[in-house]
């Protein structure tokens, strides 16, 4: 994963506006693309092949760099259909990206409009919509691995008959096997070999929020990484308010709640030039591990074992 932009609605020096990419076996995806998010990718040598970018809302901090990259995929001779995810206006919002281009882009932009509870299917994954407080249509990403076969318990399946080679590989999959064992036929199940099964990661990403525990939050426990807005420290709470934006304290007490297992800090007003205060207010709520990430940082998400 990798923090593209974590500045909040006005870009510094140092933060680019809001952009996360997730790598996920041959997928990337782009969870919101703020203003100059190709050029973090340069810096990043990640790479344009995008598969889907998903959209929070509609402020232009957050979609602002969908329209350049665009340009340069089709500049780079793309051919594959890119889809664009994003609540309620994401239509009008391809629509104007097309017109103003004045180009053909050489591939479809397509636009899926997500709510609350709605979620995208990938190859051992899905990518799921949830409600957000921004004071306008808002939605946040979960990002969830399907749940993990047991581990694969060597010994056990070889007293059964099982030949170390591919046919362990398809037990591993899910699938059932047939050996000869003292002159017979015998199916060996994968529940015979294979422990309890594990839960997959799960990524939540929370875009510009009010802090989300106060939301409905069924099915948001227990993330590997919780990436929530912290636009300000917690001297500014109540501005925090006025602006449907979180402090740092908030967001360490909604990691508490939802017994997240990390947190990161992301869409830092720009009066700030120091995340001491920030990382300070988040400890002070939250006894898991505080990221306070900069621009260009890349994050592994580790199984939980």
């Amino acid at each position: 994963m990798y923090f593209l932009g974590t500045a909040g609605a006005l870009p510094t020096p140092n933060r680019n506006p809001s952009c996360v990419m997730v790598r996920h076996g041959s997928d990337t995806l782009l969870f919101d693309c703020g203003e100059g998010a190709q050029q973090q990718m340069m810096r990043a040598r990640t790479g344009f092949l995008v598969d889907a970018i998903f959209i929070t809302h509609w402020h232009a901090d957050h979609f602002l760099g969908v329209l350049g990259l665009v340009q340069t995929m089709a500049f780079n001779g793309r051919t594959e259909p890119l889809v664009i995810y994003g609540p309620d206006g994401v239509h009008d919002f391809v629509d104007y990206t097309i017109k103003i281009g004045r180009t053909k882009l050489g591939f479809d932009l397509q636009p899926i409009q997500l709510a609350p509870g709605m979620a995208v299917r990938f190859e051992g994954y899905q990518v799921e919509a949830f409600a957000t407080a921004h004071g306008m249509p808002s939605i946040g990403y979960v990002l969830r691995e399907d749940v993990r076969p047991g581990r694969f318990d060597r010994e056990k399946a070889i007293s059964l008959g099982v030949p170390p080679g591919p046919l362990f590989g398809r037990l591993q999959r899910g699938e059932s096997v047939t050996v000869t064992r003292d002159g017979a036929e015998v199916t060996i199940t994968p529940d015979q070999i294979l422990g309890t099964s594990r839960p997959g990661r799960m990524i939540i990403y929370t875009g510009d929020t009010r802090p989300i525990h106060h939301l409905q939050t069924e099915g948001l426990e227990g993330a590997d990484l919780l990436i929530h807005d912290a636009t300000f420290d917690d001297s500014e709470r109540g501005r925090a308010g006025e602006v449907f934006h979180s402090t740092a304290g908030e967001a360490g007490e909604a990691a508490s709640a939802l017994k997240a297992h990390s947190l990161a800090l992301v869409h830092i007003s720009s009066r700030y030039t120091s995340m001491t205060n920030h990382i300070r207010d988040a400890e002070e709520k939250f006894e898991g591990e505080v990221l306070a990430p900069a621009d260009l940082t890349m994050v592994e998400v580790p199984f939980r074992e």
